[in-house]
């Protein structure tokens, strides 16, 4: 068994890690976010299909071309934001399950199965954006991931003429505490967990 993670670990990771709604003006490198993604990249999918695609956002341009797909009470944080990450699932995913999944032929599962190829492809990479936030954290990253953006907006923008659609933004950078919301509740373990 692999040892517990000291508790100052946990604490970055959960117990005191936050939503952020606003950045401090200081950037993120390119090394950092290939780091990110070398670690996120390790979470487990099903079949290793991995249909998680990311554009970071960094520069004026394309902070200028996301920013119309934003609902207006997100657009202040995207754009003090060092980074924020696109999050797109790739519809053609299994097309390279051949490669990444060389113990069966995974691809004829998805033959021709629409509905299959939507529900792994929207649930993976919802897993994949999950590593996102738990790698970048671990960086000292700080995160606010957010839904409130027109996807297809988003699409035409920066995934156009692809099988990519996107899902969630996740901004990035060194969060500004004083733009924190009260943290907010959670439920206790006998309110939504069983033992059987």
């Amino acid at each position: 068994m692999n040892p517990q993670l000291a508790a100052a670990a946990l604490d970055q990771l959960f117990r005191h890690a936050r939503s952020h709604n606003g950045f401090l003006d200081e950037p993120v490198s390119d090394a950092t976010l290939r780091e990110l993604y070398d670690l996120m990249k390790w979470g487990p999918t099903a079949a290793n299909g991995c249909p998680l695609r990311i554009v970071f956002i960094r520069s004026a341009a394309a902070k200028e071309k996301l920013k119309p797909a934003l609902l207006p009470g997100n657009v202040d944080k995207m754009m003090s934001a060092p980074v924020t990450a696109l999050l797109g699932r790739d519809l053609a995913f299994y097309e390279h399950l051949p490669r990444l999944f060389p113990h069966a032929d995974a691809k004829s599962w998805f033959l021709g199965n629409a509905p299959l190829i939507e529900e792994s492809s929207r649930l993976n990479a919802a897993l994949q954006a999950g590593y996102l936030i738990l790698a970048a954290r671990s960086l000292g990253l700080d995160c606010g991931p957010m839904s409130g953006f027109n996807p297809a907006a988003a699409d035409a923008a920066f995934f156009a003429d692809t099988r990519i659609r996107s899902f969630m933004l996740v901004t990035l950078g060194k969060g500004d505490p004083a733009k924190l919301f009260p943290r907010s509740p959670r439920f206790d373990f006998a309110e939504v967990c069983r033992v059987v």
